[in-house]
């Protein structure tokens, strides 16, 4: 993580902020739309050719790391508290 980033990397890290926060927070639900989102802004940068290649494989990878968390990620399993 460098001192100046460009605004395509502010993005993303805006969002990975969002969803740690969610992930702390136990919002199940808005963390895996976060990281829909992210994905969705990492492949329009991509398509878009105006993001260096390293900046890309760095942003996968968090992705990537972030799915291996996030399986089996949802509020179906979670049983009630008062039973």
């Amino acid at each position: 993580m460098g001192l100046f980033k460009s605004t395509a990397e502010k993005e993303l890290d805006k969002i990975i902020m969002k969803l740690e926060m969610n992930m702390s927070n136990n919002y199940k639900d808005n963390a895996q739309d976060n990281l829909r989102e992210l994905e969705a802004a990492l492949n329009d940068m991509r398509a878009s050719g105006h993001v260096k290649e390293a900046i890309i494989s760095r942003y996968e990878s968090i992705i990537d790391t972030y799915k291996q968390k996030m399986k089996g990620y949802s509020h179906k399993d979670q049983k009630p508290y008062w039973t």
